[in-house]
């Protein structure tokens, strides 16, 4: 299967944590529905950072559980609580995503779920075994 292809025309900022375009091959997509910053028991952490970190992780778990990770998600919309400052979640994106560069979209929202301060999707490509 062919890769992800960033995209990045030389006339618009390059950043080494986003692409501005991704380019994915055809195949089967998963749409990860928004996964927020709960543990097991469906509780939510405290702090904007652990609800990211934590919300990647399960973003992560439903990847795998479909045969795909990381180096395959496409786009990234990450939500973040309307007036928060965002320095936590980047830092803790950072933590967790590591180097997957990818089409990232940051909204501020207002969350749907009380407390949340954090929720992140994606779209993905699911690679054919070899």
């Amino acid at each position: 299967m062919a890769s992800l292809t960033p995209v990045d025309p030389p006339h618009l900022p390059r950043s080494p944590a986003f692409a501005q375009g991704m380019i994915a091959p055809a195949g089967p997509i998963l749409y990860v529905g928004g996964q927020n910053g709960t543990d097991e028991a469906g509780t939510l952490l405290e702090g904007l950072g652990a609800q990211t970190e934590r919300a990647l992780r399960n973003l992560l778990a439903v990847l795998a559980e479909a045969g795909t990770d990381a180096d395959h998600v496409a786009k990234l919309t990450i939500y973040l609580a309307a007036g928060i400052d965002p320095t936590d979640a980047y830092a803790a994106t950072r933590s967790v995503w590591g180097d997957h560069r990818t089409a990232v979209t940051v909204l501020a929202v207002s969350p749907a779920r009380p407390g949340a301060l954090v929720e992140i999707d994606a779209v993905a490509v699911i690679p054919e075994a070899p």
